[in-house]
């Protein structure tokens, strides 16, 4: 089962038990199905959680998908023109005092 599965039959099992006011239907107790459904969806959920949770391949990467492991260098590349000098930016940061 699913995560999502398993949270609708806690959903379904839920309203089977405090939502519905009449207690059986030809000696089924809804209330009892409705504990049922919810005891089965906790341990579903549980199970897809802890068992099946670290067999998803998905987390079974060695390094996350996305973040550089610094064996490249950093390259910046500029354009240069021929017959142009190069601009040189000059900034000078300074703080100001507080108001």
């Amino acid at each position: 089962m699913r995560t999502g599965t398993c949270i609708a039959l806690i959903v379904v099992g839920a309203i089977m038990r405090f939502a519905i006011n009449s207690g059986s239907y030809h000696s089924l107790n809804v209330h009892v199905i409705g504990v049922i459904l919810i005891l089965a969806g906790v341990l579903g959920l549980v199970l897809s959680l802890v068992v099946w949770g670290p067999l998803n391949p998905a987390r079974r990467r060695s390094q996350p998908v996305g973040y550089d492991d610094g064996s490249l260098p950093v390259v910046e590349e500029r354009r240069v023109y021929q017959g142009q000098s190069p601009v040189v930016e000059e900034r000078i940061y300074r703080d100001e005092p507080p108001l």
